[in-house]
């Protein structure tokens, strides 16, 4: 299944407070049990004026559909096409190379 990529632009968000972000997160897990298991969310980075939520979900709408029923703003919902990590830097010539 796709994994998205969702920027939620809020001013000062870095600043919430631990009970405004479990207010938030306590929101999004009602209005995910509401859609069902098809969509779920992973993790949130929060940041200084921003959001940003990691998901796995059939399409795109669904996550639109969870933030227009939260209540949450989803300024950018970008599918994830590839992952790289460390491991990407690693060289298929040195796979080759006799030990």
């Amino acid at each position: 299944m796709p994994k998205y990529i969702i920027e939620r632009e809020i001013p000062n968000a870095g600043a919430l407070s631990a009970a405004e972000l479990k207010g938030i997160s306590q929101k999004s897990c009602g209005v995910l049990q509401q859609l069902g298991p098809s969509i779920q969310w992973v993790q949130s980075y929060v940041t200084e004026d921003k959001i940003t939520c990691v998901y796995i979900a059939p399409n795109a709408e669904i996550i639109r559909e969870h933030a227009k029923l939260g209540g949450f703003p989803a300024d950018r919902v970008l599918e994830v096409t590839t992952i790289i990590d460390p491991t990407t830097a690693e060289s298929n010539e040195l796979e080759a190379t006799p030990a």
